[in-house]
């Protein structure tokens, strides 16, 4: 079977496009399209749909492309391994993570990977809008919710969790919520969503059960980051992410409420490109943030499972 056509086809696969796989590859788009009929013609199957507006695979096509995917990433692997015994991680790191996650918790973990591996070049977005892994040239990227993408590998980290606080001057002055609904009578800062427009609802827990609540407040953001300033302020209740708000708790600026209703905890994974599987430069930020994020916060965090997992529609 034809190795080079199997790499093309992989790359077809990740991108849905011959012309961006062409691009990618350094090759023209009739040589990708002719490797890919040679290789059906090979196995006697179809593996794309192809039409005038978009490519998609067949169930032929996923189940040769879970398949093959890691086992020519394994082949790959051999030779950057031999490499890997001789030399430290080097060349660019493009990972992406959310805004307040990139700034409180990965930053640290790059300055102690960069000060370990001083050949390593990092290059990091750091925003709260879905990033494309493939189209914008990522190595990884950091990714809430579940993960349906079959072309990729995510990797379980500690889950999120989220909290209520506002500052002591403010429960001073307001009281202190005992349940979800007394928020109606408190100003409740927000996010707007940025597709849908809306702004983001609250969720809680009660019963066992998620809750979700609309809230109202006179201060609403475009992104999560400035709420914990304004709640420091005194401006009112927040809704956010543990992480972000646990020094802020610690030195007393902050006071945690609701917590008997804190919202289930939220899925984070690490997600890459089957072919990045085996990388070095992959493989040190990935055990980077496992050990401070996932082993290390294990109790804090309720680590998630470390296996790497294909995803299935």
């Amino acid at each position: 079977m034809d190795l080079n056509a199997i790499r093309q086809f992989l790359k077809v696969a990740e991108c849905l496009s011959f012309t961006d796989a062409a691009a990618q590859l350094g090759v023209t788009q009739s040589g990708v399209s002719r490797a890919v009929s040679r290789l059906e013609q090979q196995l006697g199957v179809r593996l794309l749909h192809r039409n005038t507006r978009r490519l998609s695979l067949t169930p032929d096509g996923i189940v040769f492309y879970e398949r093959s995917a890691p086992l020519l990433g394994d082949l790959e692997a051999l030779g950057q391994e031999l490499q890997d015994r001789r030399s430290s991680p080097s060349g660019v790191l493009k990972v992406s993570a959310p805004s307040a996650f990139g700034r409180v918790v990965l930053m640290p973990i790059l300055a102690r990977l960069l000060a370990v591996h001083p050949q390593l070049n990092i290059e990091v977005v750091m925003s709260d809008r879905i990033v494309d892994l493939v189209e914008e040239g990522f190595d990884a990227v950091l990714r809430t919710g579940e993960i349906r993408d079959q072309r990729l590998i995510a990797r379980p980290l500690a889950p999120l969790t989220w909290q209520t606080v506002a500052s002591p001057d403010y429960l001073a002055r307001h009281g202190m919520p005992a349940h979800p609904d007394d928020l109606a009578a408190h100003n409740c800062l927000q996010v707007r969503n940025p597709h849908t427009g809306r702004p983001v609802r609250w969720r809680f827990t009660e019963a066992d059960q998620e809750k979700m609540l609309d809230v109202d407040g006179n201060l609403v953001f475009d992104h999560g980051d400035p709420l914990l300033d304004a709640a420091r302020l005194g401006v009112g209740v927040v809704q956010v992410m543990t992480f972000f708000a646990r020094e802020a708790i610690a030195r007393g600026e902050l006071q945690p409420v609701l917590t008997e209703f804190n919202p289930p905890a939220y899925p984070l994974s690490l997600v890459h490109q089957p072919s990045k599987l085996h990388s070095a430069k992959l493989r040190v930020f990935k055990d980077a943030l496992q050990a401070e994020w996932g082993e290390a916060g294990a109790e804090t965090y309720s680590e998630g499972s470390n296996s790497p997992q294909i995803n299935k529609p």
